[in-house]
């Protein structure tokens, strides 16, 4: 995986975002190993950040078990959790007021509004049938439902409502993708109003990220192809709050025999498995991640 263009900068700043909801598998170790890469590439800093905002999902295990298979594959990092820096927490979990500062910005400058439609219902009435992998296009029923609520007795707090963020319909989310070139996205065709913080209480991974990348100050954000619509949420998010501009990079997609994304229920897939139960050493890791994402992007 030869660098293809890094921004040739001193201060360049990568990081490598697992969330420790599963075992890290083979499309995670592709993702991270170009991010390692790249930043190796111009003598960069990596930072190793644990997304565990979500108490439900993460487990202290994979938290333990995705630091020791990236350093296993051979993937090393400056600034993080189990080595420190000066920009942390680098765990989400212990970065709620930042996330609530951030919250707070938003409903001042009336950006966000509160938004008490289920998923059933925002699934049935979605403007757009999209990706399963991707949320439905909301059509914008509380937009307006809770505009006098907002000005007349604006709350304190986001907890025990779901808070969208506002999209301009027809704005387009235009930039230079540097593995991809190119890309434009559209608000109303491509995205609709995004949820930035849960219904229980809990901050959504458009918004903490976008944060903790600010905070860090991330200079190019690695990812996966999948997540180039998140991508374009984060950009709208990066403006509202006044954030500085970040360039990304999206690496093709490793799937399956089935042509499907490959996901972290599959314990088959994922690296702990190749490792303890195939016997296989880091380098023979690393040759099938260039030989999926060489050719047609599955395992074989």
């Amino acid at each position: 995986m030869e660098d293809v263009g890094v921004r040739k900068l001193s201060h360049y700043r990568g990081r490598l975002a697992p969330s420790p909801t599963g075992y890290l598998h083979l499309g995670h170790a592709a993702t991270f190993w170009t991010a390692f890469q790249r930043a190796q590439a111009v003598g960069g800093t990596l930072i190793m950040r644990n997304e565990d905002v979500d108490p439900l999902r993460s487990q202290e295990e994979f938290s333990e078990a995705m630091l020791e298979d990236l350093r296993w594959l051979g993937i090393d990092w400056q600034e993080g959790p189990d080595v420190g820096g000066e920009m942390g927490p680098y765990r989400q979990s212990e970065c709620r007021e930042f996330y609530l500062d951030a919250w707070r910005r938003l409903l001042s400058e009336g950006r966000i509004y509160p938004c008490d439609c289920s998923r059933k219902r925002v699934a049935e009435e979605a403007r757009k049938v999209v990706d399963s992998n991707d949320e439905p296009i909301y059509s914008g029923r509380c937009r307006e439902r809770f505009l006098e609520e907002m000005k007349n007795h604006p709350p304190d707090s986001p907890a025990g409502r779901q808070w969208r963020f506002r999209v301009e319909d027809g704005q387009e989310v235009a930039f230079t993708d540097q593995a991809l070139g190119p890309q434009s996205l559209v608000a109303g065709r491509d995205l609709g109003d995004f949820v930035i913080w849960r219904r229980d209480d809990v901050p959504a991974y458009q918004l903490a990220v976008v944060v903790d990348d600010e905070r860090m100050q991330i200079t190019e954000v690695v990812r996966g192809l999948d997540l180039l619509k998140s991508t374009a949420r984060q950009m709208l998010l990066i403006q509202a709050l006044g954030y500085r501009s970040v360039d990304y990079f999206h690496c093709p997609l490793i799937t399956d025999e089935h042509g499907q994304r490959l996901a972290k229920r599959e314990k088959s897939l994922s690296l702990k498995y190749y490792q303890e139960e195939l016997g296989w050493s880091p380098d023979k890791v690393l040759q099938q991640i260039q030989k999926a994402t060489g050719t047609s992007g599955r395992i074989t």
